[in-house]
């Protein structure tokens, strides 16, 4: 192919009229009347190589192949609007390559035109923000076109491959506005977060379904366990209805741990505000205890002290011990790490951070996107593994020799 060569203009004259940024990159600036211009040449260059001769030379044979003329196409690019003329051939056989078929919107929008929807800019505010920015004029639906070509890509991430052990996971639900037959509902989506092997975090799907319910949780175990998880060992999560039966269904060895902090402010919410500071004074006695033994002597002496006035709380407690009790069979590394589902809490916060300027979706595809996106960005910053993983994974080879020693 031949050289692409700068326009044939007077560029430091062009240059000198050129008096802020604007002039430049902005909408029609020199940017964008060069970029046509180089757009052109490389359509040029692109029909010699297919033709193998340039522009006015012939060859002689029974299989020559001419151009035939130009067809007229508007092309979308962060300079803005471009015209360019596409050469045809007689054969119809020419495919350009820099400017395909059917292509009216340069790449490098599209990823501008992503990232701003990543970041929870409404399809309006994108189109405002593009048109300021670039001076093109593009309408809601291009938007839409263009974010949706990320559904292929968020299909094929939820349902990659995964690892076949991860020592913990998180789980929980948190719920969007999504338009459903001309009625706005609450959909729950349903979230697992794990730490790998190595220690790093990893989002392993994100679902939407109807509500919370064992059932959808059974599902969602299953996807996991189809896509390869063979065993998980501690789950951590937030009371969540039907999840302890739908995990143990599907991963049955698995240490199920209800989350604390959660339970601590189920409790307050019931305590008079008079008798708050020493309730959860004693209740600090529980749920800080060296052991599950003396966890359970302060229990009793919490019931003792406060069954009359608040037995609900009392119950809750003494009802969900099994699970909420989980953490005191392990380490203080451990128990750091599994007592509260905090991590898959602050990913849910951003998310929000993300979504925050959506009252409402139109689809459920259209939250996948957003979700999608979002996740992208936040997990783009996970870099680190865990604080003091070697450590933690060396007790957990221990306590779990036999069912972690093929995969360390």
């Amino acid at each position: 192919m031949k050289n692409i060569v700068v326009p044939d203009i007077d560029l430091k004259s062009e240059l000198n009229k050129c008096k802020s940024m604007e002039d430049l990159v902005g909408k029609n600036g020199l940017m964008q009347r060069l970029f046509g211009d180089i757009l052109q040449q490389f359509l040029e260059a692109e029909m010699e190589d297919h033709l193998g001769r340039q522009k006015y030379e012939r060859n002689e044979g029974d299989d020559r192949n001419y151009r035939n003329g130009y067809s007229k196409k508007n092309i979308r690019t962060s300079f803005g609007d471009v015209d360019v003329s596409v050469p045809r051939d007689r054969k119809a056989e020419f495919e350009p390559r820099i400017v395909k078929k059917y292509e009216t919107v340069c790449n490098e929008l599209d990823k501008k035109v992503i990232g701003l929807y990543a970041r929870g800019m409404s399809v309006d505010d994108i189109k405002s923000e593009i048109d300021e920015l670039y001076g093109v004029d593009i309408s809601p639906s291009m938007i839409s076109k263009i974010t949706d070509k990320v559904m292929d890509t968020a299909v094929a991430w939820q349902n990659r491959p995964l690892e076949e052990v991860y020592p913990i996971v998180y789980m929980d639900a948190i719920h969007f506005k999504v338009r459903d037959e001309h009625k706005i509902v609450s959909k729950a989506t349903y979230i697992c977060m794990a730490l790998d092997l190595k220690g790093y975090k990893d989002i392993l799907g994100i679902w939407i379904g109807e509500q919370e319910g064992a059932k959808f949780w059974l599902s969602v175990c299953n996807d996991l366990k189809n896509r390869g998880v063979k065993d998980i060992l501690i789950a951590c999560m937030d009371g969540l209805k039907g999840l302890p039966d739908a995990i143990k269904a599907v991963f049955p060895d698995v240490n199920i741990q209800t989350c604390i902090v959660h339970q601590i402010r189920n409790s307050i919410k019931y305590i008079a505000s008079k008798d708050s500071r020493q309730f959860i004074n004693d209740l600090k006695l529980v749920y800080k205890a060296a052991t599950k033994e003396s966890a359970l002597v302060a229990l009793k002496d919490l019931e003792d002290t406060w069954g009359n006035k608040y037995q609900i709380v009392i119950d809750s407690w003494n009802n969900n011990w099994n699970n909420l009790s989980t953490y005191f069979d392990f380490p203080q590394d451990i128990r750091r790490i599994i007592y509260t589902t905090n991590a898959l809490e602050g990913f849910n916060r951003q998310l929000r951070k993300f979504t925050k300027v959506r009252t409402s979706f139109p689809t459920d595809d259209a939250l996948r996107k957003a979700l999608y996106l979002a996740t992208e960005q936040i997990m783009g910053k996970w870099t680190s593994p865990n604080q003091n993983w070697a450590g933690t994974l060396a007790q957990l080879s221990i306590m779990f020799k036999e069912r972690l020693e093929e995969y360390i």
